[in-house]
């Protein structure tokens, strides 16, 4: 089976125009005929499965046969993480991390980050390659990239969790984790005395992710994968 993504159909579809990147991708590069079974996804949970009935390379058209609706998860993982300086560091969490299973990302920007902008349109590319390749029907949600401070200011009824490198007294994320988390993940350098002080007082509870200090990107995949774990158990 091999999985494309069109956002602009719903459960009710009887037929699907493909967008142009993957008409092109169906009709040039894997040269797909009339007739044969196409699967499409729209990221938000739905999956269709058709005949194509047009394979042209600007707008391939899909007759749906049968619509597949993937049930919501009983629960929640938002990541707000600070980019790496090295871009492609980044891209790889934003690749295992949906394919482990994530629906919110939010690239954050710290005291310590060196990395100050993002590329978005790239990032979202990245979600997508990853949701198709790893056959999943959601695609994660990616945020503007927001300083800490503003993240702070934000309303949010997550289970809000911080996890940094300082010797101060934290939980283990595995026992703390619920229906619905946002967790912090900071810079290379690790986020701030005063940004952990903020956010301990603005009610994220301190944790560790390992014995080990982990790298920015690691420390995001072990978090996405702990949260799915122990969820599953």
């Amino acid at each position: 089976m091999q999985l494309f993504y069109e956002p602009n159909f719903d459960s009710s579809a009887t037929s699907i125009s493909i967008n142009e990147m993957e008409s092109r991708h169906i009709s040039k590069v894997l040269r797909k005929s009339i007739g044969e079974s196409i699967y499409l996804t729209n990221g938000l949970g739905i999956c269709a499965e058709g005949i194509l009935i047009s394979n042209h390379p600007k707008k391939c058209k899909v007759e749906v046969k049968t619509i597949i609706e993937e049930k919501k998860p009983n629960f929640r993982i938002h990541i707000a993480i600070a980019p790496t300086k090295a871009n492609d560091r980044f891209e790889w969490f934003l690749e295992k991390a949906t394919e482990i299973g994530i629906d919110e990302i939010t690239p954050l920007l710290c005291d310590h980050s060196e990395r100050r902008k993002i590329k978005a349109d790239r990032y979202e590319k990245v979600l997508q390659t990853a949701m198709k390749q790893s056959l999943k029907y959601r695609l994660p949600l990616l945020n503007p990239m927001i300083s800490f401070n503003d993240l702070m200011k934000s309303d949010s009824d997550s289970k809000k969790m911080i996890a940094h490198c300082e010797d101060d007294t934290k939980e283990k994320l595995s026992g703390t984790v619920n229906r619905d988390n946002l967790i912090l993940i900071g810079p290379e350098g690790d986020f701030s005395i005063d940004e952990i002080k903020k956010a301990i007082k603005h009610e994220f509870l301190p944790i560790s992710l390992s014995e080990a200090r982990l790298r920015t990107e690691t420390a995001g995949i072990v978090a996405c994968h702990t949260v799915n774990l122990m969820r599953s158990l």
